[in-house]
């Protein structure tokens, strides 16, 4: 009896935190554009590059192809000559001879997050005030640039982040994945600015002024933090700034990758979370709507459980479908949506084994990650 009302209470609890989640998203003005782009202050746009795949030069071009109206200076920082971004890069150089892009072959890097160290090096260079931060992975709509500075108008305003879709799950293992990015990410990260002001970043896109960098000691004082992204932002925000959210979507295109490989992202993601936000992260499992309705209809059956548990599921998928194509503005993950109760409960073996070590892999390397997020190559 006990059991049947603690694993029915949590199977409700659940489903109010899915319609919690859902319903915060729904409300957010997504892919909303503004009238007026006037305000279009000079920017520098650093990219921190290494190898390339079929999409980087899609990728790339994306941002060469801004239709903004202010002074723009990209940056380009790679490890070596020998990189196979180096010609991609300079073919979009010669193509656009009128943007002020250069590629940097940075210095050799000791420190832990490689990326971070080449950012660091492109700040030194950045001529203008607003600095945009963008992974290598990152295609931008051309008006991205003009919507996504708008925020830094407003009083208070210290970083600005985005939402970012994956847009080629081309494996089964992807489409996984694409629950996990296109449905539930950026929906918690709403439900979660419901609670309290957002302390964090989204890193696909950050835009901020090198003012802001150089309160917390620049990117030189993230060189070895694993959530970059997260420090940058979280930094930022406990200097009293606000992080503002921009409605327009960028694409995230990732090369083709197997269930181990989704499975490492995925572990090495929940670790992050867990060291920079342990206790919503350990929380974070009651939301697991497939999770508690299916112990409770297994371990402590009662009247009305499977209905109930049908009736979670079915809320599930519809959600699932709502949100990814709300995202996506497509309907092309819809037959996959079967994915979406499979993904809760191996997010639950995922949540296990965030707690159950501290190594993750990143970029074929393995590192010791620390307590305060700081990262020690094994």
């Amino acid at each position: 009896m006990i059991s049947n009302a603690i694993f029915g209470s949590l199977a409700l609890l659940s489903l109010a935190l899915l319609l919690w989640q859902w319903v915060a998203a729904r409300r957010f003005p997504l892919h909303r554009r503004q009238d007026d782009t006037a305000f279009a202050p000079a920017v520098t746009l650093l990219k921190s590059l290494k190898g390339a795949d079929a999409s980087t030069e899609r990728c790339l071009r994306s941002w060469f192809t801004q239709e903004y109206d202010g002074e723009m200076q990209i940056l380009f920082g790679v490890a070596s000559t020998d990189d196979p971004a180096c010609e991609i890069v300079r073919a979009l150089i010669r193509e656009y001879p009128s943007r002020n892009a250069q590629l940097i072959v940075c210095a050799a890097s000791f420190d832990a997050n490689a990326k971070v160290s080449k950012l660091a090096e492109l700040e030194a260079l950045a001529r203008h005030e607003v600095v945009v931060i963008s992974d290598a992975d990152v295609s931008a709509p051309a008006d991205f640039l003009a919507h996504a500075v708008a925020p830094l108008r407003e009083p208070g305003v210290g970083l600005v982040s985005c939402f970012y879709c994956l847009a080629n799950p081309s494996t089964l293992a992807m489409q996984w994945e694409a629950i996990a990015i296109n449905a539930d990410f950026w929906s918690q990260v709403l439900q979660s600015q419901s609670l309290k002001p957002l302390d964090f970043a989204l890193g696909a896109v950050m835009v901020t002024r090198r003012k802001q960098l150089a309160e917390i000691g620049g990117f030189k004082a993230l060189a070895d933090c694993l959530a970059d992204d997260y420090q940058l932002g979280n930094r930022i925000a406990r200097k009293g700034h606000r992080i503002a959210l921009c409605p327009v979507v960028v694409e995230c295109w990732d090369p083709p990758m197997s269930w181990r490989a989704v499975w490492k992202h995925q572990l090495r993601w929940a670790r992050t979370i867990r060291v920079c936000q342990p206790a919503p992260y350990f929380f974070s499992i009651l939301s697991n709507a497939t999770l508690w309705p299916l112990l409770w209809l297994v371990l402590a059956p009662a009247k009305g459980s499977l209905a109930i548990f049908a009736a979670v599921l079915c809320v599930r998928i519809f959600a699932t479908l709502d949100l990814q194509s709300r995202l996506t503005r497509s309907l092309r993950h819809a037959p996959f949506l079967w994915l979406a109760p499979f993904k809760d409960l191996m997010q639950a073996g995922i949540w296990l084994c965030a707690f159950a070590g501290n190594r993750v892999e990143w970029r074929g390397r393995r590192f010791r990650l620390h307590r305060n997020g700081t990262l020690e190559r094994i």
